[in-house]
C-alpha cells in the first residue's frame, strides 16, 4: 500500500514538473508572438492547471503577469503553481464543464479584436457584468454562465465601472492558447484593425 502512495506522489510531481515546462514554453511563444496592442493595462496572464485540480495552487501562471514595456510584451516574473487567482478562477470553473480545458489567458477586449476572433470562427460567447447575481463572484458566475451550454473558445465582457473589458482565450493547454493569441496578432498585424 504506502507504495502506491509513494508512486502516486511521483506521478503528481512529474505532472506539475510537466505542467510548468509547457506553460514557460507557452509564454515564451506569447512574448515572441503577441501582438502590444492585445496586452491590457492589468497584463496578460496565461494559466495551466493540473488534471482534476480543484485550488489556484494546481494552477500555474506567470508572477506578475506579462505586460506592455518598451512597446512590446514583457514576462515580468518566473511561472509558479497558485500565481494567479483571477485567471485561475477562469480555468477552475471551466474544468467543471469540460475538466479537458486546463488552459486560458486573459487579451484586451476591443470591437476590432473581437472581430478578428469571429473572422477566425472561433465560438464566443459573452456576459454583462450588470446581470451578475448579488454575493457572486464575476468570473465564477460569468465564465459559469458562458459553459452551461458548452465551453466556448473564447469569453469576454464589456467591463464595468472599475472594471475592464477583458477577452479570456480557453483551450486544452497553453500551448494552443498562445497559438490563438499568435494568430490573433498576426491579423493584427496586416491591417486588421485594432
Amino acid at each position: 500500500m504506502p507504495r502506491m502512495r509513494i508512486r502516486k506522489m511521483t506521478m503528481t510531481t512529474e505532472e506539475r514538473d510537466d505542467v510548468l515546462r509547457t506553460l514557460r514554453s507557452a509564454v515564451d511563444q506569447i512574448v515572441r508572438t503577441m501582438h502590444p496592442s492585445l496586452v491590457p493595462e492589468v497584463g496578460t496572464n496565461i494559466v495551466y492547471a493540473v488534471r482534476d485540480a480543484r485550488t489556484s495552487g494546481d494552477v500555474a501562471a506567470v508572477e506578475g503577469r506579462v505586460v506592455r514595456a518598451g512597446g512590446r510584451p514583457t514576462q515580468v516574473g518566473q511561472v509558479a503553481f497558485g500565481a494567479s487567482d483571477h485567471v485561475a478562477r477562469i480555468v477552475l470553473t471551466v474544468m467543471k464543464f469540460d475538466p479537458d480545458i486546463r488552459s486560458a489567458a486573459n487579451i484586451r477586449y476591443s470591437p476590432e479584436i473581437i472581430a478578428v476572433i469571429e473572422d477566425l470562427f472561433l465560438e464566443i460567447c459573452s456576459f454583462d457584468r450588470g446581470q451578475e447575481p448579488p454575493g457572486t463572484r464575476t468570473m465564477d458566475w460569468g465564465v459559469a454562465f458562458c459553459c452551461k451550454n458548452g465551453v466556448p473558445d473564447v469569453i469576454f465582457d464589456k467591463g464595468a465601472v472599475g472594471k475592464e473589458p477583458m477577452v479570456r482565450i480557453l483551450g486544452e493547454d497553453p500551448l494552443r492558447v498562445a497559438s490563438t493569441i499568435g494568430t490573433i496578432s498576426s491579423r493584427i498585424a496586416q491591417g486588421v484593425p485594432d
